[in-house]
């Protein structure tokens, strides 16, 4: 009865708008209400859910993309890849993918990439003669990138409620995302067939010297970022902090792009971004614990390892039910409330919780792309200009290629388990 009234009120508050944090956070307490708990259960499960120091890599990797978006430093990044593969027929649907494949390495989001990068792609789409709809679609697209190459928050809120390891999953997920960086080339070459796009200007190894001049120190940070993780120098925590120094100066003393009124501004986004997440994974972690309370991870596990005991087709089954979930809820809570209930499942089952991982999160990245939730959707519309529903119709086809790295990626794990096994095992 109580289990059931907790699904109910949830579906009632996400249909009614309510913010995810307050819907889940509701229905928890309505939940112990009825059972009759101590309603300062509530509070203790919350604070426990966000009492974690590697949570402590969210607030400074969001700093880090604010401060490196308001310092100019996204354009210098697209100036480079511009340079290195503006030449290719279609050339900025592949600069777009360039530059959002270097950018990952920076912000570890999909709405700061598309937030970020994705004006200034945009526009010089745009001012090139490149159609609308392709140049919303590739960017949306791209913009799922950048949570799969490292640094990633959404890897680290999973890291940390699957109890794994966050380093190895840095490590799984950068061939998983130049794959999906490829696949998306690959796309973009067919487009510019069939519609002919022009290549933005012979290549030219002047310019390619003089625009990484000027974008090296920026593109350091990635290589400061994972390899201080790999080397064992700091943790992801503290190359989150290393990242937002390094940032800083960059900001501050060498670009001098940043003043003090762009450092407040930038502090008040991360402060409101950070509390919006971390509200959402306390109200999460009550959430998570009623639902193994309840036993409902057991229950389904029961109730799929009795259908089928094969590997490949549990996790079929597994995405399909994230995929269904992503396309209702936001990235971070459904996480939240995944990892419990297919943790478990997974072990059982002998799937390695690093591929897991992966799949996981590029699975709601493509909710990221559909609506009604579409994040990234939705931040594009109010950069381009363009209206949701031409963006929703323009990244459908750009789903293609990423839900065929997401299969390939199920069948042949070593994708994403290589790199981690040859770094830390």
């Amino acid at each position: 009865m109580a289990l059931t009234l907790l699904f109910i009120i949830l579906a009632v508050f996400l249909i009614l708008g309510v913010p995810v944090a307050v819907a889940l956070g509701g229905a928890s307490l309505a939940y112990i209400m009825v059972k009759g708990l101590p309603d300062v259960l509530l509070i203790h499960r919350m604070i426990g859910g966000i009492d974690s120091f590697p949570l402590l890599a969210i607030p400074f990797f969001i700093l880090a993309g604010h401060l490196m978006n308001t310092g100019g430093i996204t354009t210098k990044i697209f100036a480079f890849a511009r340079s290195l593969v503006g030449w290719l027929p279609g050339g900025l649907g592949h600069v777009n993918v360039g530059a959002s494949v270097i950018f990952a390495g920076m912000s570890g989001a999909a709405v700061a990439d598309a937030g970020g990068l994705g004006s200034v792609e945009i526009k010089a789409m745009r001012e090139s003669g490149y159609d609308v709809d392709f140049s919303v679609g590739v960017t949306a697209a791209s913009s799922t990138i950048g949570p799969i190459i490292p640094p990633s928050l959404p890897l680290v809120i999973y890291g940390v409620m699957a109890s794994v390891s966050i380093g190895e999953l840095f490590a799984a997920g950068l061939v998983p995302g130049l794959l999906m960086a490829l696949s998306l080339m690959i796309m973009v070459a067919w487009y510019s067939w069939k519609r002919d796009y022009p290549r933005d200007g012979p290549i030219n190894p002047c310019w390619i010297w003089t625009t990484f001049k000027d974008a090296f120190l920026p593109l350091l940070t990635p290589v400061i970022i994972v390899g201080g993780i790999a080397t064992g120098v700091f943790t992801p925590t503290e190359a989150a902090v290393a990242a937002v120094c390094y940032a800083l100066v960059l900001g501050l003393i060498v670009y001098r792009s940043l003043t003090w009124r762009h450092l407040v501004r930038v502090s008040m986004d991360t402060i409101t971004t950070s509390a919006a997440i971390l509200m959402i994974i306390a109200s999460a972690a009550v959430f998570a614990w009623i639902l193994t309370s309840e036993q409902v991870a057991t229950k389904l596990g029961g109730l799929l390892l009795g259908i089928t005991d094969n590997k490949q087709v549990l996790l079929v089954i597994m995405m399909v039910i994230v995929l269904l979930i992503g396309l209702f809820m936001e990235t971070i809570a459904a996480i939240t409330i995944l990892v419990p209930v297919l943790m478990p499942i997974a072990v059982s089952a002998g799937i390695d919780p690093v591929h897991l991982g992966i799949l996981l999160i590029l699975n709601l990245m493509l909710g990221l792309l559909t609506p009604p939730i579409g994040m990234v959707l939705f931040v594009l519309s109010e950069v381009s200009g363009v209206r949701f529903e031409q963006c929703v119709k323009a990244t459908m086809p750009f789903l293609v290629p990423l839900i065929l790295v997401l299969l390939l990626i199920t069948f042949i794990p070593e994708i994403a388990l290589w790199l981690p096994s040859q770094v830390y095992r």
